[in-house]
């Protein structure tokens, strides 16, 4: 494997203050657990209700998924339109590509200078997934979604002009910093050890609070053991190059269903991402080291079908949590702690979404959020309200 900057993700650009771990014990309304983009917006949300928040993360900000992701900011679910239609239902799928078209402008109002609105391709590798596209643009075109056929030198496919490309990680930042000044307090490199009721417990602090949100993505199974049966998480891999003129390419493309993904960044570098099938098995893990057999198939496919020879600068991976139904975990797992994550590798929209509709459910009692995301598949045994702190 080539050298590069191992495991930092090519949106780093080192300008961030890391938080302080946490000390000592403390008291909350709410202790929320990731800092991710999903995490941040649920402490925006909650700061909103005057509530005292305490923000906790294994490593740093945006030190997930969040921050490590492709940049791609897609409307609707892990499935594309109509096998979301076949999958979840007609209603439901017009609703969730309803509420993500909806969230994306809020999330660039949030995080200025971080969105480019320029849209995705979907680009077919086989003539079966032309055939496909074609499928997925006569159903998005039936419901009045914008949808163009697309046809050019790098292939064939859909082009869907409300997307759009975005630099996850300073987006997370900027809401941090946001989040700090408005009150809340945010610690990293503090892994949770243990959630007892609403104590929560670091290595060298606790937090004690009315309601505990777990609002991370990849390895939710582990902090919350009950929901194992249908999270997993997974390895999502990357590389970046130095900045290049090699080619163009004017937004965020989805390849070979969307195992393969690239863009290219405002400096001109070329981040892409893809093969977790070609890994096997052990793409299955929490281990975020990028792997030989992953990398080697990135920078192949970098060479050799995009044509880029410009030198590696980045390797990187994520963990990403993946669901039975392709569909986000919003629950209360016990009394006071809600779960949120398993995006199944599309959680920069769906992420935001799920944490206004958990925050509502858990402090208004106002289930309609979950409801709309979800479906037939929302937890019945909530048990929404305020609980005081300790």
């Amino acid at each position: 494997m080539a050298s590069g900057t191992q495991s930092l993700p090519v949106w780093d650009d080192g300008s961030w203050m890391p938080l302080p771990p946490l000390l000592g014990d403390h008291s909350a309304d709410s202790c929320v657990i990731g800092l991710g983009g999903s995490g941040l917006t649920l402490i925006e949300e909650l700061l909103r209700r005057s509530e005292r928040v305490f923000g906790l993360d294994a490593h740093d900000v945006g030190g997930g998924a969040a921050g490590r992701n492709g940049g791609f900011l897609l409307a609707g679910t892990y499935d594309f339109y109509h096998d979301a239609i076949r999958r979840h239902g007609h209603e439901r799928a017009r609703a969730i590509y309803a509420a993500t078209l909806e969230e994306m402008p809020r999330i660039a109002e949030a995080a200025p200078g971080t969105v480019r609105f320029v849209g995705s391709k979907r680009i077919a590798a086989t003539d079966a997934e032309l055939e496909d596209c074609r499928v997925q643009f006569d159903a998005m075109r039936a419901d009045g979604w914008p949808c163009e056929w697309y046809e050019g030198a790098d292939g064939q496919g859909l082009f869907l002009p409300t997307d759009g490309a975005f630099d996850p990680l300073r987006r997370c930042r900027l809401l941090a910093q946001r989040a700090r000044d408005a009150g809340a307090t945010l610690h990293g490199q503090s892994p949770v050890l243990e959630i007892t009721g609403t104590r929560v417990v670091t290595a060298h602090g606790t937090v004690h609070a009315g309601r505990v949100f777990v609002a991370v993505d990849g390895r939710l199974e582990r902090l919350l053991p009950e929901i194992a049966p249908r999270v997993r998480t997974a390895r999502l891999q990357m590389l970046a190059t130095a900045p290049t003129t090699e080619i163009t390419v004017p937004c965020p493309v989805y390849y070979r269903e969307g195992f393969e993904y690239w863009q290219q960044t405002p400096d001109g570098r070329i981040a892409l991402g893809g093969f977790r099938d070609h890994g096997g098995d052990g793409e299955w893990t929490p281990d975020t080291r990028p792997s030989q057999v992953v990398q080697a198939q990135l920078e192949r496919f970098l060479r050799e079908h995009l044509g880029v020879k410009a030198p590696i600068s980045h390797r990187w991976a994520a963990s990403a949590g993946y669901t039975t139904t392709g569909l986000p975990v919003i629950e209360q797992v016990r009394d006071h702690v809600w779960a949120l994550g398993g995006y199944s590798g599309t959680g920069n929209v769906i992420g935001a979404l799920s944490a206004r509709a958990v925050v509502a459910a858990a402090v208004d009692g106002d289930l309609w959020g979950v409801r709309q995301l979800l479906g037939d598949h929302w937890a019945p045994a909530l048990t929404p309200g305020a609980a005081p702190a300790r």
